[in-house]
């Protein structure tokens, strides 16, 4: 790899001259475009980078085979794209996210990168363009417009692929402590006002119930992900490629990749629309609308200690005030909210990207390259750690949740069965103004016999377990 100290070079493009610094592996319309498009600190996902490796990769072997590249310099080609997908070169991909909507400044890029690495390879400076060039040789058979969209898709479901792995394991973590939990019983709260009981194992059921299903929307995603629209070239129909160019070619990404990519069904279609990031990112949407409902119910169950609910205890990570000795936040699942507020947001930008296609193109792949592999990517952390860090930590407290069960006026509900609604409504009402539990004013009514109060009053008739060995 050159150095950042050799000065400039100059090169040229179809309009012109441009200098460069001399180090560079990337070419002149790479650099026009890091000159016009500098707004932002975002640049290409690297998942992009590799993805582009190995579509220039594969294409040069296929063209070799074809005989559209001399062999010589498609070995030089795939050499230097395998360099590529190894992420040797990534420091040379500088081009800002916020770009021409096609992501042309980063087909280039690539196939400057590529081409000056082969060229150095055969023996040539790099900003020659001999014996490879970036267009001719690189880009053989391609178009921005199939590639870019392409490479979008296979980081796409390789990025998926290692959110689907974490979501496993967090899904096992909270499978796991529903069944720990499954003896506590607590109190259950509607509104935030009590409610009738429920085990604590339950609640818990509930939140591996929602990770299950995001699993299984995110599942439901891939299909269409793995449907690449190589062999459209500029508008769909083609032009300028072999017509066995592009299915070789993604039945060799197929194999190395291990993951069923087939060509689109309808080029037209997998140029022109990004719908398969839209549905992603709707399955993303719900996905962390699921976590920010579990990050949320985590602080509720944990609040406290002493003044709040209390029913759970979080593993103790760090201070959590720079002024209150001894206090410990809800740091993960605070974490976890953020990041889910951070992906809901994402979500709401892709969808607005993916209907930003008009006829032949959508104009906004950059944007939806980013925004969809930042949130998978972000989403793979999160439930990672919120798995690790938080999951199989959680304790219960046992008492804490008996306490609230027995104070709850919703443990008046069973009467009702057995004193009508409106009586056992009085009773809850008394309760609650003569601070006394439920239990007690039965007892002290004589409504029941103190055997009926204890079976009816039970908490474990309430939660499913009774009923479940009456049948």
């Amino acid at each position: 790899m050159g150095k950042k100290d050799e000065g400039k070079r100059s090169e040229s493009d179809t309009m012109g001259q441009v200098a460069l610094s001399a180090w560079a592996y990337w070419g002149a319309q790479t650099q026009r475009a890091v000159e016009n498009f500098g707004v932002s600190d975002k640049r290409i996902p690297i998942l992009m980078v590799r993805a582009l490796g190995l579509i220039k990769g594969t294409a040069a072997e296929v063209n070799a085979e074809l005989g559209t590249v001399p062999k010589d310099l498609a070995q030089a080609i795939a050499k230097a794209a395998a360099e590529v997908r190894e992420g040797r070169w990534n420091e040379h991909f500088p081009v800002d996210v916020f770009q021409t909507g096609s992501g042309t400044s980063w087909n280039m890029n690539a196939n400057e990168v590529i081409a000056n690495r082969a060229n150095e390879l055969l023996g040539s400076p790099l900003g020659t363009k001999q014996p490879v060039h970036p267009n001719d040789h690189v880009n053989r058979g391609q178009s921005s417009n199939d590639v870019i969209p392409t490479a979008i898709h296979i980081a796409d479901r390789l990025a998926a692929a290692k959110l689907l792995t974490a979501l496993e394991d967090l899904e096992q973590g909270l499978s796991d402590k529903a069944k720990s939990f499954a003896a506590v019983i607590k109190i259950g709260r509607t509104h935030l006002q009590d409610a009738v009981p429920l085990t604590l194992g339950q609640e818990f059921s509930g939140y591996a119930s929602q990770i299950r299903k995001g699993i299984k929307r995110l599942q439901n995603a891939l299909p269409h992900l793995e449907e690449l629209a190589l062999g459209g070239t500029a508008v769909g129909t083609g032009l300028n490629a072999h017509p066995e160019f592009a299915p070789q070619v993604i039945e060799r990404i197929a194999h190395l990749t291990k993951v069923p990519f087939r060509q689109a069904e309808n080029l037209f279609e997998a140029l022109a629309c990004r719908d398969a990031q839209a549905e992603l990112m709707g399955a993303l949407n719900v996905l962390a609308g699921s976590l920010l409902k579990i990050g949320n119910d985590l602080r509720l169950l944990s609040s406290g200690p002493r003044a709040g609910l209390g029913e759970i205890v979080l593993p103790s990570l760090q201070p959590g005030s720079s002024i209150m000795p001894g206090k410990v936040n809800p740091v993960i699942p605070e974490m976890v909210i953020q990041a889910a507020v951070y992906v809901k947001g994402k979500a709401a930008s892709v969808g607005m990207a993916a209907a930003s296609a008009p006829l032949e193109l959508n104009i906004m792949m950059p944007l939806i390259a980013y925004e969809t592999l930042d949130s998978l990517d972000l989403l793979t952390n999160t439930a990672q750690v919120l798995n690790d860090r938080c999951i199989r930590g959680i304790e219960a407290d046992p008492e804490r949740c008996s306490d609230w069960v027995e104070w709850s006026l919703a443990l008046v509900t069973p009467l009702t069965n057995r004193i009508g609604y409106d009586k056992a409504a009085e009773i809850a009402y008394r309760a609650y103004k003569e601070k006394k539990t439920v239990r007690q004013l039965v007892a002290e009514s004589g409504l029941l016999s103190s055997e009926e109060v204890e079976k009816v009053l039970d908490p474990k008739s309430m939660v499913g377990e009774g009923r479940k060995r009456k049948g």
